[in-house]
């Protein structure tokens, strides 16, 4: 995106990846649909960005969804809304968008380096260093930008190896961490995290929906949200999980582990629940009983008998609450290379409003690699797209005051 704002402007730009071909995480995005944006009003997009919505909202104010939807659409590339109020390309796939989009830069004439793996700065303090199949290569540059990413998915390119450049020439960077990951479950005496065998084997990789999380943040605020989320052989991931990762990962940090609650039934009342646990169920046993009132059965039902006790299970007021609220308590999330995004890496108090390193003139960062974070739902793909072109208006404006050659 950076790059076609400076073609477009008349720049000669260069882009070097390090991967044997360009947009391989955007590839990757796409297998899940290629969720572009979501349609909500904008004040509740902007939202989404939480603490960071100060530092990004203009960006995003200057390309926004609609905005994101009309340049798809200039690409030959149909959009269309979800169920869910996400934007999706009508194919649902990357590939057609990411090709009509590298045809398009060519024609501007931007020059792609595949197989360059940037390392740092030149000994002479202003070359680009990168390793290339050609051997190592130094790049001069009137202005660069970076767009090298977190520390998730590092085998298609990211692996925050560049923390340590970026820290020797003044930036400001937060630790990276995982956002939109899974998470362990409390471990067990011998310090396996995970469920019990027989739930793990039995349902790992299954769905349990529908229903509805809750969770108490460091902040005190109590979230609710309906959805669904997959069960994993240690723990829990998925898009419900995803949208409460950043408060449990606080949580974590601070208290040591985190306790979510699960809805099963949110459908229903506490009061029906209620009266159907206490219901008299005659000779039928717990699980017939209610799968037959309540539709309880196959994983809702393994994570009962993993978490109540054979007490709980048999005291229908017990039941009842547990059904409405059932306590999963997490110690830990997955490694940050498994997460779908990271959190931290440049700070804004480094950057100026047109996102160049203050320490560092004529370096310019943008997408992933900046501080902030969001769920997913469009709003991961928007801001790293915002953020390259402004990234780009902050090279060209700096330029135009004489500084670039």
């Amino acid at each position: 995106m950076a790059a076609e704002v400076l073609a477009q402007a008349g720049a000669q730009v260069d882009l070097y990846d390090a991967m044997p071909s360009v947009g391989r995480k955007f590839l990757l995005a796409g297998r899940g649909g290629l969720n572009l944006t979501h349609s909500e009003p904008l004040e509740l997009f902007l939202g989404r960005y939480a603490e960071r919505r100060g530092e990004l909202a203009a960006m995003v104010e200057a390309f926004t969804p609609q905005d994101l939807r009309d340049w798809t659409e200039a690409l030959g590339i149909g959009t269309f809304v979800g169920t869910s109020g996400r934007v999706f390309p009508t194919e649902m796939k990357a590939a057609p968008m990411l090709r009509a989009w590298l045809n398009r830069l060519r024609g501007l004439g931007v020059r792609f380096h595949m197989r360059h793996r940037w390392q740092g700065w030149a000994a002479n303090g202003t070359g680009l260093h990168f390793t290339s199949p050609a051997g190592d290569t130094t790049v001069q540059a009137d202005a660069v930008l970076l767009a090298l990413g977190g520390a998730s998915w590092a085998r298609l390119g990211s692996d925050g190896a560049w923390v340590p450049w970026l820290q020797t020439r003044g930036a400001d960077i937060a630790p990276l961490r995982a956002a939109n990951c899974g998470f362990d479950v409390a471990p067990t005496a011998s310090d396996r995290a995970g469920w019990s065998e027989h739930l793990s084997s039995r349902f790992a990789g299954q769905p349990i929906k529908p229903v509805a999380l809750s969770f108490t943040g460091p902040d005190g605020e109590l979230r609710t949200k309906q959805g669904e989320f997959v069960l994993t052989a240690s723990g829990v991931e998925g898009s419900l999980i995803y949208a409460f990762s950043a408060a449990m990962r606080e949580a974590i940090q601070a208290q040591g582990q985190a306790t979510i609650h699960l809805d099963l039934l949110p459908a229903h009342t506490p009061e029906q629940v209620l009266a159907e646990t206490r219901r008299p169920r005659g000779p039928r046993s717990l699980s017939t009983h209610l799968k037959s009132r309540l539709g309880i059965q196959g994983l809702k039902m393994a994570l009962l008998h993993e978490v109540l006790t054979p007490a709980q299970l048999q005291d229908p007021a017990e039941l009842a609450r547990a059904l409405k609220a059932l306590p999963i308590t997490v110690t830990r999330p997955r490694p940050v290379d498994e997460a779908i995004s990271t959190a931290g890496g440049v700070r804004f108090e480094s950057l100026t409003p047109g996102l160049m390193l203050k320490a560092a003139p004529g370096v310019f960062c943008a997408g992933e690699m900046l501080d902030w974070e969001a769920p997913t739902g469009g709003y991961l793909l928007t801001a790293c797209f915002a953020t390259g072109r402004q990234a780009a208006r902050g090279l060209l404006d700096w330029w135009s005051t004489g500084h670039g050659a």
